[in-house]
């Protein structure tokens, strides 16, 4: 298993910050919190793009996603989400992010709408996806919020360059048990996204191990050589414990979970 950590666990954290972090503790990778209030968003010019793309080399920990805004479900013309979206792949190929990670966002619309607008416009990305050597992923979230809802999308689709990107709690509090997210997500599945709570009711992030989701039984889906990344929501819970400070047990935790079974 390799391991990464969002830095939407660390907000505003300087780009060398956040590599002597994932070094320093053990994970290979990062997902990069892709918005303005962040150092790397894609406002960044090409030397500044560089730049990032030296500290990480140097470090030795690798750009796994860019995570966008972009909500491809959301009613509305498709030229500005196609626009935003193109700029994300951009960002992420001068980076060498190997994913794109965006949100349903279809809001309170008919479900075959919601579904229909995403699917066009993801099929309409993929070509240009597919010439920068970057995968778009859907995250099980918001409108689509379980597996079978991404996966409805991200199979009309039928693109190699499409898939998705399972975040735990979101499949868990569409009331999916782990087997039954995988086994529609697999054909489709970028990594996964875990994270703990204590409840439905409060999703203040806690330590892995700390809260309710199941974590073992989601990872115990997994192939062995697949990438798991911790999105702690520091960002949206300020009161929250410091991600840095939880990320060492937190490794510990997921080596332990996804060790294999004797």
């Amino acid at each position: 298993m390799k391991l990464a950590f969002s830095t939407l666990g660390v907000p505003g954290m300087p780009v060398a910050d956040v590599v002597r972090l994932a070094a320093g503790q053990g994970y290979q990778g990062v997902e990069l919190r892709a918005h303005p209030e962040e150092p790397v968003h894609p406002g960044l010019g090409s030397a500044e793009r560089a730049a990032v793309v030296e500290e990480f080399d140097r470090g030795g920990v690798e750009i796994l996603t860019v995570a966008g805004y972009v909500k491809v479900a959301a009613a509305g013309e498709d030229e500005p989400v196609l626009a935003e979206l193109a700029g994300l792949v951009e960002l992420a190929r001068d980076l060498g992010a190997r994913y794109v990670r965006v949100f349903p966002g279809g809001g309170d619309q008919d479900t075959a709408e919601s579904d229909a607008i995403a699917a066009r416009r993801l099929g309409a990305a993929a070509p240009h996806a597919a010439d920068l050597g970057v995968r778009i992923l859907l995250e099980t979230h918001d409108s689509h919020r379980g597996g079978a809802d991404v996966a409805r999308v991200v199979g009309t689709v039928g693109h190699g360059q499409i898939g998705a990107l399972w975040d735990v709690m979101h499949t868990w509090l569409a009331g999916e048990e782990p087997a039954a997210s995988h086994a529609v997500l697999a054909p489709h599945l970028g990594y996964v996204q875990v994270k703990d709570v204590a409840s439905a009711e409060d999703t203040t992030p806690l330590a892995l191990g700390a809260g309710v989701l199941p974590l073992r039984e989601c990872l115990d889906t997994l192939d062995q050589d697949g990438w798991v990344c911790w999105e702690y929501e520091k960002r949206w819970y300020p009161e929250a414990a410091g991600l840095p400070e939880l990320l060492a047990a937190g490794r510990e935790h997921l080596l332990r979970l996804g060790s294999p079974k004797q």
